[in-house]
């Protein structure tokens, strides 16, 4: 996986704790497991339902 391996990654996660700290670490995992969750929900849904009037779809055929 791109040449990153667990020494890598555990010298990243010191880095990432020493900038953010350790309080806002659970707010960032939170956001970040939000914003992917929604992205998947976004991914998977079908398109918006269309709620324009039935009498104005005919208006706009004619």
């Amino acid at each position: 996986m791109f040449g990153i391996g667990i020494p890598e990654l555990l010298v990243i996660l010191v880095l990432v704790l020493l900038v953010f700290g350790a309080k806002k670490l659970p707010e960032i995992g939170g956001g970040l497991g939000q914003a992917i969750k929604n992205f998947k929900k976004a991914t998977t849904e079908p398109d918006e339902i269309d709620v324009t009037p039935s009498s104005e779809k005919k208006k706009e055929e004619d």
